[in-house]
């Protein structure tokens, strides 16, 4: 199963700071820790990995505490980007809040500010001569919507499924960018409503891919990132998809994984779970083992 997603359905959120009292026993001493208010959804172990682990519930805690300023800073962001403040730190992330949304890799940015009205999916900037893009929608908040207007402001928010809207509608209000989702998962007023596999631009490819809901689709970028909402992701470095979590049909999910097989790619960038970052042949490798362990 997809940290977070059975979890965030209970919404049951913590809306206020974490809290001492309630820290995880297994987090290790130190200014940083997380509480048990934690939904499991991923977003700070992928922004700061060498600080915080998965305990065997699927809940964060900080297995190692910042060892020098750029840990901290890391940490920071995801402090900042949890979205039920269930990380407490004892220093001011006011100034890492600024970075967000932060570089990946080539034109691929982590958005943080994870939202709770998409079970803190994680979301991504992808930046482009043509127009930048949000893949899904974060949280809509101050300083990342500053961040965004620096980089050059958002054209189009392509929305995987119908569970990571989020804040969608003040994204479109404040950069006008067109909303862009399939119609079968059309729950907002989308200015353009998908109908299948299609082309959007130079590089970017919608692949129809239903299962995790009737209209899930992943964006394709540059035969080299293949960005999935809740349909793949990665999971202690194997390739992962879960039946308790395919709300429309888990046959269908299965026949879209093997859609998968007809792509190149190199990274899998999802909204729950972690990300994988493999050779193009290794990750074709891990898709055919999935397909094989899930038949």
């Amino acid at each position: 199963m997809a940290p977070g997603l059975a979890r965030g359905k209970s919404g049951s959120y913590n809306t206020g700071m974490a809290r001492r009292d309630l820290a995880v026993a297994e987090n290790v001493p130190g200014e940083l820790y997380v509480d048990e208010t934690c939904i499991e959804c991923d977003t700070c172990r992928e922004l700061a990995p060498d600080v915080f682990g998965s305990l065997e519930s699927g809940q964060s805690f900080v297995k190692r505490q910042p060892g020098d300023e750029p840990a901290w800073r890391r940490a920071l962001h995801a402090v900042v980007s949890c979205p039920t403040a269930s990380i407490g730190a004892e220093r001011s992330a006011k100034e890492a809040a600024r970075d967000l949304p932060v570089h990946l890799e080539g034109p691929v940015y982590r958005c943080g500010y994870s939202s709770e009205a998409s079970y803190g999916a994680q979301s991504y900037l992808l930046r482009r001569e043509s127009g930048n893009l949000l893949i899904d929608s974060p949280r809509f908040a101050a300083p990342l919507v500053k961040r965004l207007e620096g980089l050059g402001g958002v054209r189009s928010m392509f929305l995987t499924h119908r569970d990571d809207v989020a804040d969608h509608a003040r994204f479109h209000e404040r950069f006008g960018c067109e909303r862009i989702i399939h119609r079968d998962d059309a729950v907002i007023d989308a200015e353009v409503l998908l109908d299948g596999d299609r082309e959007l631009g130079n590089g970017l490819r919608v692949i129809h891919l239903p299962g995790h809901t009737r209209g899930s689709c992943a964006l394709l970028v540059d035969d080299q990132y293949l960005f999935t909402g809740d349909h793949l992701w990665a999971w202690e470095g194997r390739l992962e998809m879960g039946r308790s979590v395919s709300w429309y049909s888990w046959s269908e999910q299965k026949k879209s994984l093997r859609k998968l097989l007809d792509y190149r790619f190199e990274w899998v960038l999802p909204g729950h779970g972690r990300s994988l970052h493999l050779p193009a042949e290794r990750m074709r490798e891990e898709l055919n083992d999935l397909a094989v362990r899930v038949a």
